[in-house]
């Protein structure tokens, strides 16, 4: 009987249980309703779009208006999810603006992982900050922006503003996922027009396999996409903007700081009329500097001589300042007032060089790029002022273009290096606007050659001198040796030849060929226990100079085309003293690779006249684009090549 009134007892204590458990989560809903947005409640997040991301976009929309041909407004609210750290940058809670693009209204609330406001910033609580590095020129280009720690994950961040301006040339694009690792909930871009002549043209880029609804009526196109999986970045992606499904949008009739444009359809056009309004009256000079220009050309007859004259001029005399892309606008300041400041940004510097080729007699024409060590070229059947964040110049000379890069203080005359080598890029002449390409520095073009004479003791150390020649984007990244601090000189080498216990670097030297566009390196080194000793056996890899461990990371399913943007070509030659009384015992096999990927080879040789041995070694990679299947193939002969870089040799000592 005890026990059946126990179990009694029990059975109605979980039932009371239960209904108070329920009657609690009842109460709980109650309040949230009452007291949170569930829309901002992480905890409502479909699991889905949490996969490989760091922060969720719930929910991104932009209104644009265009109420006439001189008057836009543009609304966005926006509100991301931060999962962790990683997904801060991508709350965009900033705004610029300047004398001519008003900010009407911004703020932003915060909201914890239940959906609870834990924070409110209003426009005044917004840091106010200059949009450039330096100098006075842009005294009116700023930026608002939300200065915010989080104290936890997830947070959430609801931001808007809304911003008006007379100048229409340059309608906001839309991205309807931010980057890599970035997905999107709901994401909503619309148009208004209230007339005909001002339908922008759109094109869609990347949009097959997203949920994305056109909607468009009389006066407005709007577009909808929903439920965008994050994408994670995979060794050698194509970069971001390459495959991004996004909106590219465009005025063909415009207003822009004073000057109209009316059914600008292509490229020539574009270039017409920048040429005619943004440039124009933009290159005059004071005389005093027209007469030391002229001076320092005197008696040279050849264009291409004085513009490298006049680019050397130019980086001695002028400096550069970084301006936030968009704020400061698309016409460059008068070459009268940066000749006074001596600064400027890319638009400055270059229309100021182009007047200073003027006055001596050398054609020059402002060039739209866009800029990064990712190559990005302009659409050809889309002509439009977002395209392009930096200027050049291209020096025409005997049927061909020489480009310069006037924000550099460094690169030598007419090599751009990996910031705007091998892309489209708008040409603007008196005849319109031209689309051509710069440079192209790939497979060979990116040489290195490294010769070496080294000793090897019996304990293992190694000493001996080095030769480093190099060219194309092998040169960009090392040319800058020359100008670093002995320190730092060091510190290079010693990570550069990190499988090197124990480098002292005795000595150097550099060689900065400007003309030929070459840097060569001799240096004289050391190191301690770089072979194995086992017993009368060492064991060292011949190859101690330019090992290659480079293997890419490997992915069960690779999803993403891989590319390689440029190659490159090593070329390397060493000859090793062996210790005395020590003969060989093992040496790697002759190898040679080749594929559509590259080339590899190697051998080591024993001389027939004393104890030296001659490594000798080629590793060729080419430029390409790549389907994803292919990845596995290319991984495996980064592999074997890395395997055949530590390849190893064994001397045993003659005890003879």
């Amino acid at each position: 009987m005890t026990g059946i009134l126990d179990f009694c007892v029990s059975e109605t204590n979980q039932i009371f249980r239960m209904r108070h458990f329920c009657l609690l989560f009842l109460v709980f809903c109650c309040q949230l309703s009452f007291t949170q947005d569930l829309n901002y409640s992480s905890l409502l997040i479909d699991k889905d779009l949490t996969v490989n991301a760091n922060a969720i976009v719930r929910q991104d929309e932009m209104t644009v208006k265009l109420a006439s041909v001189k008057k836009m407004s543009i609304h966005l609210k926006r509100i991301v999810t931060v999962l962790n750290k990683h997904g801060n940058k991508h709350t965009h809670t900033s705004v610029g603006y300047n004398n001519s693009l008003k900010v009407e209204k911004v703020e932003a609330f915060i909201y914890d992982a239940l959906g609870n406001e834990i924070g409110k910033i209003k426009e005044k609580e917004f840091k106010d900050i200059s949009a450039v590095d330096g100098g006075t020129l842009y005294t009116d280009s700023r930026i608002l922006y939300m200065d915010y720690t989080p104290v936890q994950y997830p947070y959430t961040v609801v931001f808007s503003y809304e911003v008006s301006t007379e100048n229409t040339a340059n309608i906001p694009s839309w991205y309807f996922l931010d980057g890599f690792l970035i997905s999107t909930q709901k994401s909503t871009y619309k148009v208004e027009y209230s007339s005909p002549d001002l339908k922008p043209q759109i094109k869609e880029k990347n949009l097959e396999g997203i949920k994305v609804k056109r909607i468009e009526s009389q006066n407005s196109i709007a577009y909808e996409a929903s439920n965008i999986n994050a994408i994670k970045e995979e060794s050698l992606s194509p970069s971001f903007s390459k495959i991004a499904p996004k909106l590219m949008v465009r005025a063909e009739n415009f207003h822009y700081e004073g000057y109209e444009a009316s059914l600008i359809k292509d490229w020539k056009e574009l270039g017409n009329w920048m040429n005619d309004n943004l440039l124009k009256n933009r290159s005059e000079l004071p005389e005093v500097t027209k007469l030391k220009v002229r001076s320092l050309v005197q008696g040279v007859a050849d264009p291409l001589e004085k513009a490298k004259i006049i680019y050397n001029y130019i980086q001695n005399n002028t400096r550069y300042i970084s301006v936030q892309v968009g704020i400061g606008g698309i016409q460059p300041i008068s070459a009268i007032e940066v000749d006074r400041v001596q600064y400027g940004d890319c638009k400055e510097l270059s229309n100021y060089t182009k007047a200073l080729l003027e006055v001596v007699g050398v054609p020059s024409y402002y060039t739209h790029v866009e800029s990064g060590t990712n190559k990005v070229d302009f659409e050809e059947d889309f002509a439009d002022l977002a395209q392009g964040d930096h200027v050049i110049l291209a020096i025409p000379y005997k049927e061909k273009y020489y480009w310069i890069d006037c924000t550099s203080q460094v690169h030598p005359f007419g090599f751009v290096g990996d910031f705007t080598d091998d892309r489209q890029v708008l040409v603007i002449t008196s005849e319109g606007g031209e689309l051509t390409y710069t440079p192209s520095y790939l497979n060979d073009d990116n040489y290195q050659k490294t010769t070496a004479r080294y000793s090897l003791n019996e304990a293992g150390g190694i000493a001996g001198t080095i030769s480093i020649l190099t060219k194309g984007i092998q040169y960009d990244n090392r040319f800058f040796l020359e100008a670093e601090i002995p320190e730092k000189i060091d510190v290079h080498y010693k990570n550069y030849w990190g499988h090197i216990n124990n480098l002292k670097l005795r000595n150097y030297k550099f060689k900065n060929n400007r003309e030929e566009i070459s840097f060569k390196e001799e240096l004289n080194l050391e190191a301690q226990n770089y072979a194995t000793k086992s017993g009368d056996r060492i064991l060292f890899a011949p190859n101690a100079f330019n090992q290659n461990s480079y293997v890419p990371n490997r992915y069960r399913t690779r999803k993403l085309p891989f590319e390689i943007q440029r190659g490159f070509l090593d070329e390397d030659e060493f000859v090793i003293s062996l210790p005395e009384g020590y003969e060989v015992e093992a040496i790697p096999e002759k190898a040679g690779i080749e594929n559509e990927f590259g080339a590899y080879k190697m051998s080591v040789t024993k001389s027939e006249t004393d104890s030296t041995l001659t490594y000798r070694r080629g590793f060729l990679i080419k430029e390409g684009a790549h389907a994803s299947g292919k990845y596995e193939s290319y991984r495996a002969f980064r592999k074997e090549v890395a395997r055949m870089d530590n390849a190893q040799i064994v001397i045993v000592k003659n005890n003879l």
